[in-house]
């Protein structure tokens, strides 16, 4: 399967039809939302199918929705392959604001590279929710800020949504030195990964490899398909020498709503 099959396959199963134990799926006949079920979580648009004479009517009715929902609001995540070509202007008009690019990159399991599929000898642990802490202490030392939000979310998804989610930490010497997770979609050839982050002095010593094969040996072991991540410019080419594929550059757009009020 090239890159392009499994682009449009990606589009077919996981924008068109993905569905997350954590939002709502509604489908317009331009967009594909998914309302998230708790008000302070950003909501997203993850698929549209736009043209030029209809996309700022489109744009002006999410804003509209997520206005009238109340929530903290949304974003939309454009795909560069999405249209119109001028989406990315369209968007910023309407007053969303664009994050960070990211490279999708999806491995096909099917053409797993032996270095993923070798009995993991470093010390990575499946974790639970008492140990959420680790998962925070290496993200706030990797990015120097705050994930108090992160590690409600962590723990509201491992209570309400167990099989849906595996947290992996790895160690050295009881220390938590790399973090990441991953989700199993219904009805979707793709497994995804997230959170990848490694303590800068325990880089290139195949740490962050070891608990990317441990969730390839889970998605394996579950009969998925593919892995996918959107992967940044630090954890791109480490994946990309490992055999996954570059499908394509998504860049998040976000709406937040002015009239939210967080609860207390």
């Amino acid at each position: 399967m090239n890159t392009d099959e499994i682009l449009a396959l990606y589009d077919e199963q996981e924008r068109k039809g993905g569905e997350h134990p954590s939002y709502q799926r509604e489908e317009t006949p331009e967009v594909v939302r998914q309302v998230s079920h708790n008000r302070e979580r950003l909501s997203f648009v993850i698929y549209s199918q736009l043209t030029s004479q209809n996309a700022d009517r489109v744009i002006a009715e999410q804003v509209a929705r997520f206005q009238a929902w109340g929530g903290y609001g949304f974003e939309w995540k454009l795909y560069d392959h999405d249209n119109p070509p001028d989406l990315k202007e369209r968007l910023l008009a309407h007053g969303l604001e664009a994050d960070e690019t990211e490279g999708l990159l999806v491995l096909d399991l099917e053409d797993c590279p032996s270095v993923y599929l070798r009995p993991v000898t470093a010390d990575v642990r499946r974790i639970g929710v008492e140990q959420v802490a680790d998962v925070i202490a290496v993200q706030e030392a990797v990015w120097g800020h705050s994930f108090d939000w992160l590690a409600k979310q962590l723990q509201e998804n491992m209570e309400i949504q167990p099989d849906f989610w595996s947290i992996y930490v790895a160690y050295v010497d009881n220390k938590p030195v790399c973090a990441a997770w991953i989700n199993f979609p219904t009805n979707s050839q793709f497994a995804g990964l997230w959170g990848g982050a490694t303590l800068a002095e325990y880089r290139q010593m195949g740490v962050y490899t070891a608990v990317v094969a441990v969730r390839a040996q889970e998605a394996i072991q579950r009969g998925y398909r593919f892995l996918m991540v959107d992967a940044s410019d630090m954890s791109r080419p480490i994946l990309q020498k490992r055999g996954f594929k570059l499908l394509t550059y998504t860049t998040p757009y976000t709406w937040k709503n002015p009239d939210f009020v967080e609860s207390r």
